[in-house]
């Protein structure tokens, strides 16, 4: 399974990056969302991917049985998603106010502006 996630991570980064290095800001804004989808699917790759009982620790013991899942790249991907969620909103709305200045979407036209 990891070998086939590393395939597919190494796609999404690809195509973020070529998306990333277009002169349309919409696919740039794309090809970060993208970016960070593959971050996130690369984080759960590297922590394992092996299903477990939730790390619940019994009243009375130490630790955690063996076998249980680590909470912690969930909790650092499930951050992730918010702020990726939250980059993605406040872009959109300046794509949305840069539109209605400049009347394009070429990146190249709208570092050419004086307004």
């Amino acid at each position: 399974m990891e070998p086939l996630m590393a395939v597919a991570i190494g796609l999404l980064y690809a195509t973020a990056i070529f998306m990333m290095l277009r002169r349309s800001i919409v696919k740039l804004v794309i090809g970060l969302m993208l970016l960070s989808n593959a971050a996130n699917l690369l984080i759960f790759t590297t922590a394992g991917m092996t299903r477990g009982a939730p790390p619940l620790i019994a009243e009375g013991m130490m630790q955690p049985p063996s076998g249980v899942a680590d909470p912690l790249p969930q909790a650092v991907v499930l951050t992730a998603i918010v702020i990726a969620f939250g980059v993605l909103a406040f872009a959109v709305v300046l794509i949305r106010r840069a539109y209605e200045v400049v009347k394009a979407d070429d990146l190249d036209k709208m570092k050419d502006t004086d307004t």
